[in-house]
């Protein structure tokens, strides 16, 4: 929930949507999520889901900051970071690797060792190509933060926490990325044990 914070607009957290399996009970899936995903989203009598798409209507939709750039190829660069984060860094990076190594054991569950070797070479995969488009900017899509940082944060943020992601993360410019992302208030008011707190 971190784009929020940097907008400046007030939310609250659905109960609902942080408990075991939650996500997945008929009253989710019938006024919050199809497919028994997070995040979902409520504004008044809109409802949204699907990460990117409530993003980019908390940025058209509230005043604050642009988190879009307005230059086109700077805004097709910060979609291309969006997409790879969803297609490629969170059926990896995310759901396999942060989600066993650091999740699993804050609520005493196994960790699927298989999960997270098969999910190592995609990691890397991801790492360098977003190496490559982070570049010796600041940000992914120049030098303001957008929308593709803040999504990538909530992804990339566990991955040093691992072995493996700490191997995969070791002289990438992408640390220094985390340490800038790191700095920003948005992203101290949401860290997962904060979050996770605020439940």
């Amino acid at each position: 929930m971190t784009f929020p914070e940097e907008k400046g607009v007030p939310y609250t957290l659905n109960a609902l949507e942080f408990g075991a399996g939650t996500h997945k009970q008929p009253q989710y899936l019938k006024a919050l999520h199809p497919f028994g995903r997070i995040p979902a989203m409520e504004h008044g009598d809109f409802r949204l889901y699907e990460a990117a798409a409530i993003m980019r209507y908390i940025d058209r939709a509230f005043p604050g900051p642009a988190l879009t750039p307005a230059d086109p190829k700077a805004a097709a660069r910060m979609d291309q970071v969006m997409n790879i984060v969803d297609w490629y860094v969170m059926p990896s990076i995310s759901s396999k690797i942060g989600f066993n190594r650091v999740v699993k054991p804050i609520f005493g569950l196994p960790v699927d060792e298989a999960a997270v070797a098969e999910a190592v070479p995609a990691a890397r995969t991801c790492v360098a190509a977003l190496e490559d488009i982070l570049a010796d900017k600041p940000y992914f899509a120049g030098e303001a933060v957008s929308l593709a940082d803040l999504m990538a944060v909530a992804h990339l943020d566990l991955l040093p926490m691992s072995p493996e992601g700490a191997d995969i993360l070791a002289g990438s410019p992408l640390l220094g990325w985390l340490a800038r992302m790191a700095e920003r208030p948005g992203v101290q008011k949401t860290t997962m044990q904060k979050m996770m707190n605020r439940r």
